[in-house]
């Protein structure tokens, strides 16, 4: 991953960009939110805090932002659980759908907490934690209409910012991912 690269695509496109969190403070948001930042998020936010509009200010430990990241990291689980309501949605591996509607979103509740956790990057686009290695996919995420977005961080803000076309992603090349690899729509 070429950091600069990145750096200079967020200039190029009006990303308003804060300096780069301390390790200190990479380690505290990652208690707060009880995450682990894949080490090229990490890498990235270190170098630099974007915080335009649909970035997630990480530094910005207020009641009101804290909750809205915590919103933000919910966000996928509450889209399954929605489709699961009102789309029908269910994941085979999770073995037959109770029939009672509350015990099928407990059970998902459940289920979800073995999965990796997505982290959000920009609007609802997002990187797995796991496996914590460099490279893993960007999804793009609402409700259960889950699509990559990206190879990686770096091909993901080239897809972002419309200097890659979506269909020239090199899907060879995506990583396999838990569970989110396999609800790819």
């Amino acid at each position: 991953m070429n950091i600069k690269n990145i750096v200079e695509r967020l200039k190029k496109h009006n990303i308003l960009l804060d300096s780069g969190l301390s390790q200190y403070e990479i380690a505290k948001i990652e208690n707060t939110f009880n995450i682990q930042f894949p080490p090229d998020l990490s890498e990235l936010l270190r170098s630099v805090l974007p915080i335009s509009k649909g970035f997630i200010n990480w530094r910005d430990s207020t009641e009101g932002n804290v909750n809205s990241i915590f919103d933000r990291l919910n966000w996928p689980l509450e889209g399954m659980l929605f489709d699961i309501e009102h789309n029908s949605f269910w994941y085979d591996g999770w073995g037959v759908r109770p029939i009672d509607l509350n015990e099928a979103k407990e059970l998902c509740k459940f289920k979800y907490l073995e999965v990796p956790t997505l982290i959000p990057i920009y609007s609802h686009r997002y990187v797995p934690a796991n496996p914590l290695e460099c490279g893993n996919p960007i999804f793009s995420v609402h409700q259960t209409d889950i699509i990559y977005y990206g190879e990686n961080i770096e091909e993901y803000f080239k897809v972002e910012f419309k200097d890659k076309s979506y269909n020239k992603m090199n899907y060879e090349k995506i990583k396999y991912i838990t569970f989110w690899s396999e609800i790819v729509t």
